[in-house]
């Protein structure tokens, strides 16, 4: 797997669901990797992942791990990023973090390739990948913004349990099957594993992602108002978000109420230019009924996006609905997409 003139690119964190996402499509995407290191925690290190018929040992993540790598890619939790990815970067690597630590810092780019590259241009050694949530938000609503302008979203969020990491996945199962056989269950790990109380997932719906903050929101919804204004540079952008957890395994999908500043725009208009729009797909038929559903999406690495209709009091509002895989596109698609985009414009050492 290793290629002449490919580049030494480090995965932190991977042994973790987007870890192995993120080597999965490196492969997948015929990434020029020269070197692989793989890189983990103390508690993984050791372990062994088959690519393509080659071992690879996990090593532990330290500082000097990060000697000669060209890309790191980071998802291993923001404690570990906040101290390992400026060790990195001191030792001439780009960071594509995949954790909340850098998004919002002001020197930090906060990168959607088909929204914002060109911000790569000022990166500083790390890169933020944005929310998986607000990742296909994004990518649906810039065409709009360009064209039509855009003053107002409210966005509620049908969340998969893997955005909880793989043990949330189990805990779905477990709880399913149980309350299938009439058997008692354990709650342990959702809405939040390190908050007070924990609630069955498997027939439910949890309209709690991430902590409580002073202002009602959690700390997901707060994430999607403030990277959505930052990855679209606008400031005075409207932006609102209820975010909620589904027994859904992998998938993420998303009711987007907008409204733009231009007036005399229809549906048909919208669906129009999103059918062109770069890492998109529409799937817009009701008469058929052809809308996105997350079982159609997993292992895919678009956006795809439907039920686009007019608003029937506000003329310049508009509704549409917005699935992805959450892993890819959310997670691992984008990050590989930024490491892809870095080599292109000729950022990469």
């Amino acid at each position: 797997m290793s290629q002449q003139n490919g580049f030494h690119v480090a995965v932190v964190g991977a042994t973790g669901a987007v870890g192995q996402q993120m080597i999965q499509t490196l492969i997948k995407e015929n990434f020029p990797i020269g070197k692989l290191t793989l890189l983990s925690s103390a508690r993984s290190a050791g372990k062994t992942i088959n690519i393509n018929g080659e071992d690879h040992i996990v090593q532990e993540a330290k500082p000097e791990s990060f000697e000669g790598v060209q890309i790191a890619l980071f998802s291993a939790g923001g404690s570990v990023s906040k101290e390992l990815a400026p060790e990195a970067v001191k030792r001439g690597a780009i960071v594509v973090d995949n954790t909340s630590a850098f998004r919002m810092g002001t020197d930090i780019p906060l990168v959607v390739p088909e929204v914002n590259e060109a911000d790569l241009l000022q990166h500083n050694g790390i890169i933020a990948n944005p929310n998986c949530s607000t990742i296909q938000m994004v990518v649906a609503l810039e065409p709009i913004r360009q064209r039509y302008g855009l003053k107002k979203i409210i966005v509620s969020t049908y969340q998969a349990v893997s955005g909880a990491g793989a043990a949330a996945v189990e805990e779905l199962m477990e709880q399913t099957k149980a309350i299938l056989n009439n058997e008692s269950f354990e709650t342990n790990i959702l809405p939040v594993k390190s908050d007070k109380k924990h609630y069955q997932i498997a027939f439910n719906a949890i309209p709690q992602i991430d902590k409580f903050e002073e202002n009602g929101y959690t700390f997901e919804e707060m994430k999607m108002i403030n990277e959505t204004k930052k990855i679209m540079h606008s400031p005075d952008l409207h932006v609102s978000a209820t975010c909620v957890r589904l027994p859904v395994a992998v998938g993420h999908s998303e009711s987007v109420y907008f409204e733009i500043e231009s007036d005399n725009v229809d549906a048909a208009e919208i669906k129009e230019l999103l059918k062109d729009a770069p890492g998109v797909i529409l799937q817009d038929d009701p008469e058929n009924q052809l809308y996105p559903m997350p079982a159609d999406c997993v292992g895919k690495n678009e956006v795809f996006v439907g039920r686009i209709r007019n608003d029937i009091d506000e003329p310049r509002g508009f509704h549409m609905w917005v699935v992805s895989d959450n892993l890819l596109k959310g997670a691992a698609w984008n990050s590989v997409q930024i490491a892809e985009r870095l080599v292109k414009l000729g950022l990469v050492k």
